[in-house]
C-alpha cells in the first residue's frame, strides 16, 4: 500500500470552533497509571491513536486486562502494581513516552523484558533515561548502536536516589518517579526548569503523596523545581477523563491566530500551565487569545481557548521556555515564517533526534515553501514577512511536520502536497477531517461563567477585542 498524500490549497477566513482528541501525554499517563492501581479505573476521551494504542498493548503482554466498551472509553483492571513477565519484546512502535516511562515501570518488576519499537525509535537515545534508573540500582541497558534501543531490562530491587537533571524532560522525571514508587526510600529529581508536570498531578489524583516545591538555585546542579516521592506506596483506583490535546489544538491555534479576521473556538482542552507555552507566545507575537477555564476536579484544567486572527510579529524562544513548547516548534516555526520580522528559536536541541531531525525538517520545508531561514545546531532564525508558495514536502515520518505544513499550506499560494503522512495517526486521528472542518463551518459564541484570560496566567492580557 502507498503511502497517503496531504493536498492543501489556501483557506479563506477560518470562522468555526472544532474539538481536539484527548492528550496523548495524558492518555499515555492515565493507561500507567490505571493498570498500577489497586482496581478496576475507567478512562474517557482516551486518544485512539497509534502511540497510545502501544501502550494499551505494552500492558495487556504485563497480564493487565483492559476492556474498551466504546470508543475512546477504557476499563483498565489494575493489579496491585504486580505484573507478569510478557511472553515477547513489548514493541513500543514509534512511541518514546511508551518507552521511556516504560522503562521506569519495569525497572522493579521482578522479571526480565525487553523493549523495542519502529526503525525511527530504535534511532533515538536512551541514555538520558538509562542513566538515573540504573542509579537507583536498575540493570537496564542499550542493545542497539550506542545508547540506543532495544532496551533489556533485568528488574529487580530498586533503592531510592536523588537525581539532579542537566535537562529538563518530563519523560525522564516520570521514568523516575515511576520506578520510584517500587524503589525503597526516598526518590528525588531536580530540574532546570519545570517541565510538564501531568505525571505529579496525576499521581496525586490516584492518592500517591508527593511534595513538589520550586528551590532556590544556589548550585546550577541543583536545579530550580525539585520532586519527591516515598516508595512503596499503593496507586488507588480512580476514573479519569483525559482533557484534549493542547499539542493537537496548536496547529488551529496558529491557523487562526496568524491569519488577521480570522476566529476559532477550540473547546474541552487541556489547559496546564506547563504545557500552555504556545499561547504565551503568540500572545508575545501579538495574538489576541482568550483561556476559559472549565474544570480542574482531576488536577488537569481544561476548558475553551478563543481566538481572533491578527498580524504576528517575530519574537525569541529559548531557555527555560523551550521544555514547555518542545512538541509544538514546528507550528511555532510555521507562525514564525507567517510573522513580519524575526523569530528565533534556541536550545532545543532535542529537536534533532525527535521522530525526526525537526530542525532539518523545518528548515528544508520552508525554504521550499520560500521563506528564509537559517539553522543553527540547536534552533534556527527565521526571517517573516515572505509570501508561501505551495510546493510538494516530506513529513519525513514524523506527525508533527505533516500537521505544521498542512496549516502552512493553508497560507500558501497554490497547493501544497505533503507526502507520507500516515505517520499522523499517531497522535491524531481525524485530522484530515477537521482540516476540512475548519474551512466550512460557522462560528458559534460560546457561553461561559468564569473567564480567566492572560490576566494572572500570561505576561500580558490577550483578551479579545
Amino acid at each position: 500500500m502507498k503511502p497517503s498524500k496531504l493536498r492543501v490549497k489556501r483557506a479563506p477566513v477560518l470562522e468555526t470552533e472544532i474539538t481536539v482528541p484527548g492528550d496523548k501525554s495524558i492518555s499515555h499517563r492515565a493507561i500507567m497509571l490505571a493498570a498500577l492501581s489497586n482496581g478496576p479505573c475507567t478512562i474517557t476521551n482516551f486518544l485512539d491513536g497509534e502511540d497510545c494504542r502501544n501502550t494499551v498493548a505494552a500492558f495487556r503482554q504485563l497480564g493487565v486486562t483492559i476492556e474498551e466498551p466504546e470508543p475512546g472509553t477504557l476499563v483498565v483492571h489494575g493489579t496491585h502494581g504486580k505484573l507478569t513477565a510478557p511472553a515477547n519484546d513489548i514493541d513500543c512502535g514509534n512511541s518514546g513516552t511508551t518507552m521511556r516511562l516504560m522503562a521506569g515501570v519495569l525497572a522493579g518488576q521482578p522479571f526480565t523484558s525487553r523493549l523495542t519499537g519502529d526503525a525511527s525509535l530504535l534511532k533515538r537515545p536512551m541514555r538520558r533515561v538509562i542513566e538515573p534508573l540504573s542509579r537507583m540500582g536498575a540493570k537496564i541497558r542499550a542493545t542497539g548502536d550506542g545508547d540506543r534501543p532495544p532496551l533489556l531490562i533485568e528488574g529487580g530491587p530498586l533503592q531510592g536516589a536523588t537525581y539532579h537533571a542537566p535537562v529538563a524532560s518530563a519523560q525522564v522525571k516520570s521514568a523516575i518517579l515511576l520506578a520510584g514508587l517500587k524503589a525503597r526510600g526516598t526518590t528525588i529529581v531536580t530540574e532546570p526548569s519545570q517541565s510538564r508536570d501531568h505525571t505529579e498531578r496525576m499521581l496525586s489524583y490516584f492518592l500517591v503523596d508527593l511534595d513538589r516545591e520550586r528551590i532556590t538555585a544556589t548550585n546550577p546542579p541543583e536545579g530550580e523545581f525539585q520532586v519527591k516521592i516515598e516508595g512503596g506506596q499503593q496507586i488507588e483506583s480512580r476514573d479519569f477523563i483525559v482533557p484534549g490535546d493542547i499539542s493537537s489544538a496548536a496547529f488551529w491555534l496558529v491557523a487562526a491566530a496568524a491569519q488577521p479576521g480570522s476566529r476559532l473556538l477550540i473547546k474541552n482542552v487541556g489547559l496546564n500551565l506547563t504545557r500552555t507555552g504556545i499561547i504565551s507566545v503568540l500572545i508575545r507575537m501579538g495574538a489576541r487569545i482568550r483561556e476559559v477555564i472549565e474544570d480542574v476536579d482531576q488536577g488537569e484544567p481544561f476548558g475553551l481557548i478563543d481566538i481572533k486572527g491578527c498580524r504576528l510579529k517575530g519574537t525569541v524562544i529559548a531557555g527555560p521556555e523551550i521544555p514547555n513548547v518542545i512538541d509544538e516548534i514546528p507550528i511555532l516555526a510555521v507562525a514564525a515564517a507567517l510573522a513580519e520580522g524575526v523569530t528565533i528559536i534556541r536550545d532545543a536541541k532535542e529537536l534533532r533526534v525527535k521522530e525526526s531531525d525537526r530542525i532539518a525538517a523545518i528548515v528544508d520545508n520552508l525554504r521550499a515553501m520560500g521563506a528564509e531561514v537559517e539553522d543553527f545546531e540547536d534552533g534556527m532564525k527565521i526571517t517573516g514577512g515572505r509570501k508561501l508558495t505551495g510546493a510538494r514536502l516530506s513529513s519525513h515520518g514524523d506527525h508533527r511536520i505533516a500537521m505544521a505544513f498542512a496549516i502552512a499550506g493553508l497560507h500558501a499560494s497554490g497547493e501544497t502536497i505533503i507526502e507520507d503522512t500516515d505517520c499522523i495517526a499517531t497522535s491524531y486521528p481525524g485530522f484530515e477531517d477537521t482540516l476540512a472542518a475548519v474551512r466550512k463551518h460557522s462560528f458559534i459564541r460560546p457561553r461561559h461563567t468564569q473567564v480567566i484570560s492572560s490576566i494572572g496566567r500570561r505576561d500580558q492580557d490577550s483578551s479579545l477585542k
